[in-house]
């Protein structure tokens, strides 16, 4: 079933308060998804020739000093790290050199935390309600077609900045799989989000613009989705043509939401005034802003 949760702040002053607001929208979330949770957050720029890596590690004990870069954050099992160079740069070196961690993301603004376990013990283990940010993506899972893992939770990011939570299934997520790993995309799950996210990055890299990308999913992914995608300036949603997901999207002058239900919207300040709709099927819906 799982939930799907977003909050992009059009106005600053709610950015201080983004992680709250997600946290209590992933918890209201719990029953559609109570085998694992995650969010992806974007905040806190890289300094101009660093990069920024979210990094998870199986060992409680990892240490993260032992990486270089500048270890700027630790939740639970996962750090933030600045290293120098571009962000492809970056994750290939600290997978040749420590096979064992997990890059969870990597670019300049994008920090993604996910583990097994109820949104409420999430969301209180990350304190995610510490976090300030200009938008987050959230997710509560409920595994059909892949083993509970951290690994394996949402969202999914396979290009700098970018990244995917998903609720539905692909049918064709195999074949479409080791086609895209002939294009030289990683992909690291048996998890179709993973895969439609690699395909996004990949029609990117490509040279479509997002729009045109999320289209292409239209044509080339079967199946059903509703679909948050997170990028470095904002988000975007789109339904399969049958639309057979649930999605509700809100907005008010100060912020752009988006929930599997509406019960998740109802926490935020001003929802009773927030003009409400359901997104149509086969439609892009996309909010962004300049970045400083």
């Amino acid at each position: 079933m799982c939930g799907i949760v977003g909050l992009f702040c059009k106005s600053t002053e709610l950015e201080p308060r983004l992680g709250e607001y997600l946290s209590a929208m992933l918890v209201q979330m719990d029953e559609r998804g109570p085998d694992s949770a995650g969010v992806a957050v974007y905040r806190d720029p890289a300094p101009p020739g660093l990069s920024k890596l979210t990094l998870y590690s199986a060992d409680p004990e990892q240490d993260w000093a032992a990486l270089g870069g500048e270890v700027t954050s630790t939740r639970a099992r996962h750090a933030v790290v600045l290293v120098e160079g571009d962000a492809d740069e970056a994750e290939t070196s600290i997978r040749e050199r420590f096979p064992e961690l997990r890059v969870m993301s990597a670019g300049r603004v994008i920090e993604i935390y996910k583990e097994v376990g109820r949104p409420r013990a999430f969301a209180e283990t990350f304190a995610l309600a510490d976090f300030e940010g200009t938008h987050g993506l959230g997710h509560t899972r409920m595994a059909t077609e892949s083993r509970v893992t951290t690994e394996g939770s949402h969202p999914f990011s396979t290009g700098h900045d970018l990244c995917l939570v998903h609720n539905g299934s692909l049918s064709n997520h195999n074949r479409l799989r080791e086609s895209l790993r002939r294009e030289g995309m990683e992909i690291q799950t048996e998890n179709d989000t993973e895969v439609a996210a690699a395909y996004l990055t990949w029609r990117l890299r490509e040279g479509a613009a997002l729009q045109q990308a999320l289209e292409g999913c239209l044509e080339d992914l079967d199946g059903f989705y509703t679909f948050l995608v997170g990028t470095a300036d904002g988000f975007a949603v789109l339904r399969d043509p049958i639309a057979c997901k649930p999605a509700v999207l809100a907005e008010t002058d100060d912020w752009v939401a988006m929930a599997s239900e509406y019960r998740a919207l109802a926490v935020l300040p001003g929802a009773a005034d927030a003009q409400i709709w359901e997104p149509e099927p086969s439609v892009v819906y996309a909010w962004e802003k300049a970045l400083v």
